[in-house]
């Protein structure tokens, strides 16, 4: 027999064989993909696998688990249909691993940057209890949140920043370019130049003379940024600022709580224990500030105190959040006590965030009225006053 197959390894070639009844010959299995024809991938140019993809895989083996197929059935008929080559490939890996005897959670072990920790203990607490397949519905009902979520909070982003942006970018334009040609034409005039005029044509000037040092000042202030935040005081301090914004601030925390109410949530009705369920929300919690309140929280639960008291003491959370916990844990029905709150907060998100909207729209129409007229009124004020001269 002769043909072609798909796999990580020599050896897993072997197996697979082995398990379909073919005594393979091993100095005959040569790799394909050597020399010319090996493929070649350029970081950051080739395909990437979205959060909705994983979803859709998710949902799908929920329903194939669901139907009674076999798990290295299920992975073979995923693998076929993935449209993404890397999520095809990584599925051809993991059933591979799977036939060769290791457990689907520790196949998707070894694909971290597809498979998180949140993930992986689900699905590992699902195959203990027996309940794979409710494991990965809730697994792709929680992803599809999460995603809504983050989409809303950068959509809620993008708006002021690219509107700063283009103020920025104008205002930049007029001083480097177009108030130069203003003020050569003005020196011709003789006269003392109004003050907003003289303060604009000053400004420029600087601007000018400075332009290449304010433009490596400000590439070395965001890679200061960038390197701060990566030290684990640096992004300590920054998610703390961010926490404390006047507007954005708020909206941040009511985030924060929404991720975390729904993570803990989702983890606790899956039957992760309670301190391991923890551990993986602190490293989700997408804020060092929450991140560290979690993690005593962790402590505290260790050393047999209850959640809401020192999620309280953290002052992180809100009151009515630790309340609502601590009724959670007295009444036993803590996981949907979590995913209650996470419901709350997500509202609290989208009306948060449809609010800020509709307050930012007035404010850029009066920053951009402010700035960019002020700039161009002030151009103008000398031709006025000329013009109120000539025709005395």
């Amino acid at each position: 027999m002769r043909g072609e197959m798909e796999a990580t390894t020599r050896d897993a070639v072997i197996v697979r064989l082995r398990t379909q009844r073919i005594q393979p010959l091993p100095a005959k299995i040569r790799e394909k993909g050597k020399g010319l024809d090996r493929q070649i991938t350029i970081p950051g140019l080739g395909e990437k696998v979205k959060t909705r993809d994983i979803v859709v895989f998710t949902r799908q083996f929920a329903t194939m688990i669901d139907a009674g197929l076999p798990i290295v059935q299920c992975l073979d008929i995923l693998q076929a249909q993935a449209t993404v080559k890397p999520l095809r490939k990584a599925i051809q890996q993991i059933k591979d691993d799977v036939e060769a005897g290791s457990s689907f959670n520790e196949s998707l072990r070894k694909h971290p940057k597809l498979f998180d920790e949140l993930y992986i203990n689900m699905v590992a607490a699902g195959e203990v209890g027996g309940i794979l397949d409710n494991i990965m519905n809730r697994l792709a009902v929680y992803m599809e949140k999460a995603a809504r979520l983050r989409a809303k909070i950068k959509g809620a982003m993008i708006y002021p920043a690219s509107i700063l942006t283009v103020a920025v970018a104008v205002t930049a334009i007029l001083l480097v370019y177009v108030i130069p040609v203003f003020a050569e034409l003005f020196s011709s005039f003789g006269q003392a130049l109004p003050a907003p005029t003289q303060f604009v044509i000053n400004l420029s000037n600087f601007t000018v003379r400075f332009f290449p040092y304010i433009i490596t000042a400000l590439v070395v202030a965001v890679f200061l940024v960038v390197w701060l935040y990566r030290t684990e005081q640096g992004r300590l301090s920054i998610d703390g600022f961010l926490l404390r914004l006047p507007v954005f601030g708020d909206l941040f925390r009511k985030s924060s709580v929404a991720r975390f109410t729904r993570t803990l949530g989702t983890l606790v009705s899956s039957g992760v224990p309670i301190l391991d369920a923890l551990a993986i929300t602190a490293r989700t919690a997408g804020n060092r500030v929450v991140e560290k309140a979690v993690l005593a929280t962790r402590i505290s639960i260790s050393e047999g105190k209850t959640i809401a008291e020192p999620l309280t003491q953290s002052k992180v959370f809100p009151p009515m959040v630790c309340q609502m916990i601590a009724v959670g844990e007295t009444t036993g029905a803590l996981d949907s006590m979590l995913g209650k709150i996470a419901e709350f907060y997500e509202e609290e998100v989208d009306n948060t965030i449809a609010n800020l909207t509709a307050l930012m729209e007035p404010i850029v129409i009066v920053f951009l009225g402010v700035v960019i007229g002020g700039l161009v009124i002030s151009m103008y004020l000398p031709i006025f006053q000329l013009g109120s001269v000539i025709s005395q």
